[in-house]
């Protein structure tokens, strides 16, 4: 039969040359309970093992060159050949039981790719199944009961396969993390416990046997004693050996014999427990004497191990959604304790009891934004701030959990009997925060089967490897060790993080942005400041160029040039005030065009007046703005003959529509480039007020419309003057003072003209400071009858001086720049505000509220 026709792709063998690393191809042998063929893609005998006599009734040297058909029945060849598509996976045998040889006699049969070869092994059928295998494996696998732990679950399937192999003694073997194994569960005939709870250092089970255990599952050793029957030739045509590791009959090496016959075994049979694809463990099944199962029970054998791997799964699944319930209940109540107005530490450390049920742990840890909060047996804040440099360089994004931490982190040995052991959740990026549960020291003793560092000796197999030859209990005392984290604590600690992760990115990374958010404001505010700051210049300049030109004495232009500037100021005093009582648009507009005047009185308001809330009233004042500088530098105010009509109206819903048309200017062109003004009377109202805006550049002049929406809108029409209305204004600025007054402000000039118009209004005298100390000091000895403060005096605040008025009842105004901020408020006793910079008859109403407010 072709290769084609076989289905065997073209290949060659493995390369197992070096064989150092690989001893366990060396034998080239199997047992003698087996026999073994190897054929070619011509299905012609190549390769056979010696004991085909005993095995087979055939010589060796006589099979070779004969083809296949000829040593098996036509029955048994056709199901051979059936079942051939099956060897093509990798890593997979084909078993066929009960097959014919032409004498009549029944085997059972494992096919396998190896290479170029198809590997046959032969097993005589040596006892008539009266039962079939799998109905004896089902009722051991029904018996676990896996809604216990790990422990009694290991022990139930020990005991079930006892019970199914018969062999005297089953071990259940979980492979560590450090890749040293653990004898989870024992189940003996003799009802003792040898080895049960012992450790067992990696290099018993070396890299490639795990290896290999992972490829074949199952490995029977029926008699320890055993030989062996050799593979004849012992190589390919090219050389190389055959790899013989998915052979089901294949000797093992003879270092692992050695092993056992130390240990007192006479038979053994390893069953590989897999798990998601990786070997979590073995099962380990010794007998004090030689032992044969049948390739058939052994496949049932195989198919209890794959069945207790899923249960396996089944219960860490199991332990997993409870973690996710723990979880959950977690995070349900941090989330009440934060919805009480507590913050994220306040909160974890009211949970860290519930924490500590769900992870046990003896201490907590939270550091965040470079804050430290700790309760129970923890670092301190300086040996924490060590430990999270260690962590930032040492973890990624999950979890981090280490019982010996001290190894991994030198200066942790100093606290090691605080916290050895830490189980680290990052719940951020930046800045990296995390929650630390510490355990304390656990000094414990291990009982390792043999001492685990026993140095390498020379053995009878050379100098490769040797056997333990002692398997009596050393036990290691372990310090600085902590209780190790168990993968479902791990687990549910990744579910925390999750939740924390959802309630840092809430309310932390909130913080953040809105931080972000302000700055981004902040340099916004400032640029536009910048914009404003030079226009203003600019706009002085005129000013007092016109100014001078029409005044006819120097009082008059003092007087014309003073109403101008302060125009401009309650325009822009908008930019910085944060909180604001509604105030009126109609007065805004007018605020606009009280600097330029030779254009007021080109511009016409008509309809009612509205009062609007502070956030619209500062957006309508940078919008206002610009379209009052636009149409002054180019468009209908810079003609004489052009005006502007402004017209405010009621719109459904308490809404309010603004329209700004201009006539008699020049012809208008749409801007070629949208600056940042345009982009303030275009989106402004839009996406400050969630408003309309619709600009139209005409030939005739610019239009523009506006709709401010109810919530920006206090009141249209009959709405009360805001407060500093003209009447109001002018009712509380008829007030005369008398006696002593006090200004404090470190600028002399502006200290000077608030002194002045202090005394305009009758002050029989002003005391002028610099700074706290100096009219705290005045206070002492002195009283005053009123008094002016600045806000900020270079590096210090004029609280204390507020503070001091206020105890002894004296009225005061506060002078600022910032606007009505609240932080600015709140440190101040009760007051009256007066913006910078200040006129005359600002200050003179500010003066005459405070004595109001004080009556």
């Amino acid at each position: 039969m072709s290769e084609e026709r076989a289905g065997f792709p073209p290949g060659q063998a493995v390369d197992l040359t070096n064989c150092d690393r690989e001893p366990i191809h060396l034998l080239g042998r199997v047992q003698s309970y087996g026999a073994l063929l190897a054929l070619s893609s011509d299905w012609l005998v190549q390769h056979a093992s010696a004991n085909l006599v005993d095995i087979l009734g055939i010589d060796a040297d006589a099979a070779a060159g004969r083809p296949l058909s000829e040593l098996v029945s036509a029955e048994g060849f056709a199901r051979i050949r059936d079942n051939l598509r099956g060897a093509e996976i990798r890593d997979a045998a084909t078993r066929l039981f009960g097959v014919e040889l032409r004498g009549g006699r029944s085997f059972d049969v494992s096919l396998h790719q190896s290479g170029r070869h198809l590997m046959v092994e032969f097993e005589p059928k040596r006892v008539a199944r009266s039962r079939d295998m799998l109905a004896e494996v089902y009722p051991q696998i029904a018996g676990l009961r896996r809604d216990r732990d790990l422990a009694t679950l290991a022990r139930d399937a020990a005991r079930g396969l006892q019970a199914f192999c018969g062999f005297d003694s089953v071990m259940v073997y979980q492979f560590q993390p450090d890749a040293s194994g653990k004898v989870i569960a024992e189940s003996r005939l003799d009802g003792q416990s040898r080895y049960g709870g012992l450790m067992f250092p990696a290099s018993d089970i070396p890299v490639q046997a795990r290896a290999l255990y992972k490829r074949s599952l199952l490995r029977l050793i029926a008699d320890v004693a055993d030989e062996g029957s050799p593979v004849l030739p012992g190589v390919t045509l090219d050389g190389r050996p055959l790899d013989l590791s998915l052979a089901v009959t294949r000797a093992v090496s003879p270092i692992h014999v050695e092993y056992l016959k130390n240990m007192g075994v006479e038979a053994s049979m390893s069953v590989s427990i897999m798990k998601e694809g990786e070997l979590w463990g073995l099962f380990a099944c010794h007998h004090d004497s030689p032992r044969y199962i049948d390739y058939e029970r052994r496949t049932a054998i195989e198919m209890f191990a794959h069945m207790f791997s899923y249960e396996l799964i089944r219960f860490e699944d199991a332990q997993r959604k409870k973690s996710e319930s723990d979880a959950s209940r977690l995070q349900t109540m941090l989330m009440a304790q934060m919805a009480d107005g507590r913050n994220l530490a306040e909160s974890l450390m009211a949970v860290s009891e519930e924490i500590g049920n769900v992870i046990p742990h003896d201490g907590i840890v939270l550091f965040e934004n470079e804050t430290f909060h700790a309760r129970g047996r923890t670092p301190t804040e300086e040996e924490f701030r060590s430990l999270s440099r260690f962590l930032d360089r040492s973890i990624g994004s999950g979890v981090y959990a280490a019982d010996r931490l001290g190894a991994l982190h030198e200066p942790a040995r100093d606290h090691a009997r605080r916290c050895a052991g830490i189980l680290a959740i990052p719940v951020s990026k930046r800045p990296r925060d995390y929650l630390v549960l510490c355990r304390r020291e656990m000094r414990e003793t291990v009982d390792w089967a043999g001492e685990p560092s026993k140095p390498v000796e020379v053995g009878p197999n050379g100098t490769r490897l040797t056997p333990r030859r002692s398997f009596e209990v050393w036990t290691e005392t372990v310090e600085g060790r902590s209780a190790p984290w168990t993968g479902e604590e791990q687990h549910t600690a990744e579910l925390l993080r999750v939740v924390l992760l959802e309630i840092f990115l809430k309310i932390t990374d909130a913080a953040n942005m809105e931080r972000k958010r302000a700055q981004e404001r902040q340099q916004l505010l400032i640029s536009e400041l910048n914009h404003r700051v030079r226009n203003i210049l600019n706009l002085m300049r005129g000013l007092l160029a016109q100014s001078k030109n029409s005044a006819r004495t120097l009082e008059e232009f003092t007087e014309n040039l003073d109403g101008r500037i302060q125009a401009l100021a309650r325009a822009h005093d908008q930019l910085t005030a944060e909180h604001w009582e509604p105030a009126s648009l109609r007065a805004l507009i007018q605020c606009e065009f009280e600097a330029y005047a030779s254009c007021a009185s080109r511009v016409e308001i008509e309809g009612g007046d509205a009062l609007v809330e502070p956030n619209a009233y500062t957006t309508m004042a940078l919008v206002l703005h610009e379209l009052a500088t636009n149409s002054v530098k180019y468009g209908a105010l810079r003609e004489e003959a052009g005006k502007v009509h402004v017209r405010m109206e009621p719109a459904p819903g308490g809404a309010l529509r603004l329209s700004w048309t201009e006539r008699g200017g020049p012809p208008v062109r749409a801007p070629e480039r949208r600056g940042f003004g345009t982009m303030i009377i275009e989106n402004s109202v839009p996406h400050e007020l969630k408003g309309e805006a619709e600009v139209d550049y005409r030939v005739t002049g610019l239009e523009a419309r506006f709709l401010l929406p109810a919530a920006a809108v206090a009141s249209v029409e009959g709405g009360a003057m805001p407060p500093g209305g003209t009447a109001a204004a002018a009712a509380l600025s008829e007030i005369a003072l008398s006696g002593t007054g006090l200004v404090l402000e470190d600028t002399l000039i502006i200290a000077l003209d608030a002194a002045g118009i202090l005394e305009e209004m009758g002050a029989d005298e002003v005391k002028i400071f610099a700074s706290v100390k100096a009219a705290l000091g005045f206070l002492e000895g002195s009283a005053v009858d009123f008094a002016v403060l600045d806000v900020n005096l270079g590096e210090e605040q004029s609280v204390a001086v507020a503070e001091r008025l206020a105890a002894s009842g004296t009225p005061f105004v506060l002078a600022t720049g910032y606007g009505a901020a609240p932080e600015l408020i709140a440190a101040y006793p009760p007051c009256v505000v007066v913006q910078k910079p200040f006129s005359s008859s600002s200050l003179r109403t500010a003066m005459a509220r405070a004595f109001a407010a004080g009556k």
